[in-house]
């Protein structure tokens, strides 16, 4: 019995790390989740009439088992594109945000200007 539990207990862990891996995939990798840094590498036998090869981010210690790295180039750069582009509307949201706070404050100390010269 307690070796059928330790076989469904690793049968999880390795569920949860496919799990991890997978969301873990989005915009560019710096770690892979085993903790290796990721690389970019040009695959040579994928070639194009147009390109040399395509490109990918792939785990130093790359091993086809589900648990590693291997995020086609392209991918990753249009994810980190759009994740930055959703944080460059945050960041122009926050600045239109603050002008208006910046005229509200103008009018005030007019406001207070002109109550202090009838006092």
């Amino acid at each position: 019995m307690e070796e059928e539990l330790r076989d469904q207990k690793a049968r999880r862990d390795y569920y949860n790390m496919l799990h991890f891996v997978a969301d873990a995939q989005q915009g560019i990798p710096k770690l892979c989740p085993c903790g290796s840094i990721t690389k970019e590498t040009v695959d040579e036998d994928d070639s194009y009439d147009y390109l040399p090869g395509k490109r990918y981010f792939v785990c130093k210690d790359f091993v086809n088992d589900g648990l590693h790295f291997r995020q086609p180039w392209v991918k990753a750069i249009q994810e980190e594109v759009e994740r930055l582009k959703v944080k460059f509307y945050e960041q122009e949201k926050l600045l239109r945000e603050c002008e208006a706070l910046k005229a509200q404050v103008r009018m005030l100390l007019h406001r207070v200007a002109a109550l202090e010269k009838d006092v």
